[in-house]
């Protein structure tokens, strides 16, 4: 059971940080707002990526440079302007504090699943972390235990992910105070705006490699 352990713990340090993916999923998870499609779709991410990557088929992906810079800059981009919205929010304050139970309308889940979709997947960093590293690490192991090494990242994704989202609704006593969700928000921005700027460096650093 050494490489599901390994799958497990590698991942854990991975995944359990702060950054745009979970920000977004904890920010939807206190204000109750189609939480389950917004978890599941960043699961089943985590599914195709990590499997990509341990599985050995990401080097295809990673071995294209103008590829990744395009995805760069568009990151960079999406983050640039969500982080903006966060920053407005912060300064006018006009989040909604009363976390009422809203109906799931299968337009508004959609548009959480796109939501979504942008944030996870405009981010090289999850490709970095999900293609490069896992899959560097598994590229070392036998097929079985690649096998034994994925349900154990999965296994990771899975339980951070329903975490973050169902346990955030413990936060919410904190967050009736318009001042702590203004702190959020800004928070937030600051996240949102400072890997928009690494992933700038990085795109840029990519060009000079071409």
């Amino acid at each position: 059971m050494e490489p599901l352990l390994q799958g497990f713990f590698v991942t854990s340090g991975l995944i359990i940080a702060i950054g745009a993916q979970n920000a977004f999923v904890l920010k939807q998870g206190l204000l109750k707002q189609n939480i389950l499609a917004v978890i599941l779709t960043c699961f089943i991410c985590d599914i195709v990526l990590i499997s990509l990557g341990v599985l050995g088929l990401g080097s295809l992906i990673s071995q294209n440079l103008m590829a990744t810079v395009v995805l760069a800059f568009l990151g960079a981009t999406f983050l640039l302007f969500y982080g903006l919205k966060a920053f407005l929010s912060a300064y006018h304050g006009d989040a909604s504090l009363t976390f009422e139970e809203q109906e799931n309308t299968p337009q508004r889940a959609i548009h959480a699943v796109i939501a979504t979709l942008l944030i996870t997947l405009l981010n090289p960093h999850v490709y970095l972390d999900t293609v490069v590293i896992l899959g560097g690490i598994a590229g070392t192991l036998a097929f079985q235990e690649k096998i034994l090494f994925l349900i154990g990242a999965l296994c990771v994704s899975a339980l951070w992910f329903f975490s973050l989202g169902y346990g955030a609704r413990l936060l919410i006593p904190f967050f009736r105070r318009p001042i702590t969700w203004r702190i959020l928000d800004l928070i937030i921005g600051v996240i949102m705006w400072a890997i928009a700027i690494s992933l700038i460096h990085y795109g840029v650093t990519l060009l000079k490699e071409l």
